[in-house]
């Protein structure tokens, strides 16, 4: 959704106001600049709080889904938000997908060249999805002009395959070497990302980190080629699917150009280092970049929940990190 710059203007310059009462430090400098802003939620209100910056969005896809604020399984405080889908797209409806997804308010976008650092909590309910079908729980894209032609995946986008965690990455389509072919006869080279290219959907998607104890095997075979423009510098595995909670830090700085930054923790982990080519650009595509979490999957018989606490967004690693070091700015 696009907002005049006068009302963007009005609702930033309230929620400052809002977040400077309730004890937050908001320069005025800063009200208009929603990359500046420090915001977060724990959920413990049973609501959303106004100085998180996120909502339910309400649309035929998620209608089918819950979000429900609970204090049974909590991983701080007293309160968390469980979200969860039930099977709802018709038998044969090939283009249908299942929400329950929690968004970022549109008065709180960050512009897609500004760097913008998240952190969250997930656990995974069970039963753990164990089939090869489309899972995300968390993804990063970017705003797409009412009417636009094009289908433009998350440009980063934490997933889950055969009950296995992942991370991707995604941009408009870059050179890739099969692994197998003369260029890659072997594998990919140091630093390389594994790759696939998607005619139909004119992007590359990249995996950039696994699962501890895994190894791309484990992934979906499609991942067959290398991505030179795509380069990762792997630190650590993430933890476990099965694990239970897991605090989450991303660093979003897309990048279509070849100029992406990418740092990914987890329980106070350094994971990943992910540069180059990240992200979309090109007609039809909006100036903001938005992040929501939550289950979405393509059409399944079976109930899907995911609970999340402690949501916290910066410009910042030091805004939203919980342990460890953050990585070199």
């Amino acid at each position: 959704m696009r907002l005049g710059s006068i009302d963007r203007a009005c609702r930033l310059l309230c929620l400052a106001l809002a977040l400077g009462g309730m004890g937050w430090t908001v320069r005025a400098e800063n009200a208009g600049d929603p990359a500046r802003l420090v915001l977060s939620d724990d959920f413990e209100a049973g609501r959303f709080a106004p100085e998180g910056g996120l909502y339910y969005k309400d649309n035929a896809e998620q209608r089918g889904g819950r979000a429900v604020f609970q204090d049974r399984n909590v991983r701080s405080g007293s309160g968390a938000l469980s979200l969860s889908v039930a099977p709802s797209c018709p038998a044969a409806a090939d283009d249908c997908s299942e929400r329950a997804e929690v968004w970022e308010t549109p008065e709180v976008l960050a512009r897609y060249d500004q760097t913008v650092w998240y952190g969250f909590a997930m656990f995974m309910d069970d039963p753990l999805p164990q089939d090869d079908g489309r899972y995300v729980m968390a993804q990063w894209k970017r705003e797409i002009i009412p009417g636009a032609d094009g289908d433009y995946s998350p440009f980063m986008a934490l997933r889950l395959y055969e009950g296995h965690l992942g991370v991707t990455i995604e941009t408009d389509t870059i050179k890739t070497f099969p692994i197998g072919s003369p260029a890659r006869p072997n594998g990919c080279l140091p630093g390389e990302a594994w790759a696939v290219n998607r005619p139909a959907a004119r992007q590359t998607r990249a995996l950039v980190a696994i699962e501890s104890g895994t190894t791309p095997k484990n992934y979906p075979t499609y991942f067959d080629s290398c991505a030179p423009g795509i380069v990762v510098t792997r630190h650590a595995d993430l933890p476990s699917a099965q694990k239970g909670w897991v605090d989450f830090v991303f660093r979003s700085s897309p990048g279509p150009a070849g100029d992406g930054h990418v740092e990914i923790i987890a329980d106070g982990v350094h994971v990943a280092t992910v540069k180059g080519h990240i992200g979309h650009s090109g007609p039809g595509l909006d100036k903001n970049q938005y992040f929501k979490f939550g289950p979405y999957r393509a059409p399944n018989p079976q109930s899907w929940s995911l609970t999340f606490d402690d949501f916290r967004r910066g410009p910042r690693c030091a805004d939203v990190i919980r342990s460890g070091q953050c990585p070199a700015e």
